[in-house]
């Protein structure tokens, strides 16, 4: 795995010419599991960009799939807020890299990859939420949790088609396989969206190896019962290895501890 990004409790970002600042803390933990031999997860923190991305564990080189993601993505940290226009030619560029590390027995590796950028546009601070996959972002505010991307998986086909539930789709024999990669097969092309970035809220970012051990209902529980980011990251982890860890598992979480709007004065 390449792991990028320590840590923090406390770091403040800054735009000097609208007056906008926002504080916030995040933790990482990751575990190989009690089922897999290597880790082929890789995460990234590092402000404003933070990304899971999970090695697509039945193909040669996932590691060095995921690794090369979250290289590129970290090339985007900064002192001040992100730029989403810059998340896919990251990806790309993490593309070509993997092109050149592969060897051609290993040209099937791929990774799914999600993630949040930390942006101020148009005058309103926004995370900007990426994916391509099934790992996930969550949202909790005031509470409440909802997930944030949408998995790229024929059961989340099936589920919007109304074929099977949410909860069926969570045991059918196809759960694990995605309908779309970071791999040399296809152009990558995230599915964005945005959150709005509110005090006292908090992010979960997570490979698959999270959510097939614990439920929706459980991983609100933990984030709401938990005080600070670091807590809430290694009671996830540690539940989900104890609900049987079939997979690597990388969680960050990320809490808004104070926010400044663009054009006022905290």
């Amino acid at each position: 795995m390449t792991a990028i990004g320590v840590n923090t409790t406390g770091h403040t970002v800054r735009d000097s010419a609208s007056g906008a600042t926002v504080t916030i803390a995040w933790a990482v933990a990751t575990d190989v599991g009690l089922h897999r031999s290597a880790n082929e997860d890789s995460f990234v923190a590092a402000c404003p960009v933070f990304a899971v991305a999970d090695g697509m564990g039945g193909h040669s080189a996932g590691d060095i799939a995921s690794g090369a993601v979250v290289s590129r993505l970290a090339e985007l940290q900064s002192d001040g807020f992100a730029s989403i226009d810059d998340v896919q030619p990251a990806l790309e560029r993490a593309v070509t890299d993997l092109g050149a590390q592969v060897t051609d027995a290993q040209r099937s590796a791929g990774t799914t990859v999600t993630g949040v950028a930390l942006g101020l546009a148009d005058g309103a601070l926004n995370w900007a939420v990426f994916n391509i996959g099934d790992s996930r972002v969550y949202g909790l505010v005031d509470g409440t949790l909802e997930q944030l991307t949408r998995d790229h998986s024929v059961v989340q086909q099936l589920v919007d088609a109304g074929s099977i539930t949410r909860d069926e789709a969570d045991i059918h024999p196809h759960a694990n396989v995605i309908t779309r990669a970071v791999g040399l097969m296809e152009p990558p092309v995230p599915e964005m969206s945005t959150f709005p970035v509110a005090p006292s809220s908090r992010l979960l970012l997570c490979s698959d190896g999270l959510t097939k051990e614990i439920t929706d209902v459980g991983i609100e529980h933990f984030l709401v019962s938990t005080a600070t980011a670091e807590e809430a990251a290694n009671e996830l982890l540690k539940n989900a290895l104890g609900n049987s860890g079939r997979d690597n598992i990388t969680v960050i979480v990320i809490d808004v501890l104070a926010v400044t709007p663009p054009g006022q004065t905290g």
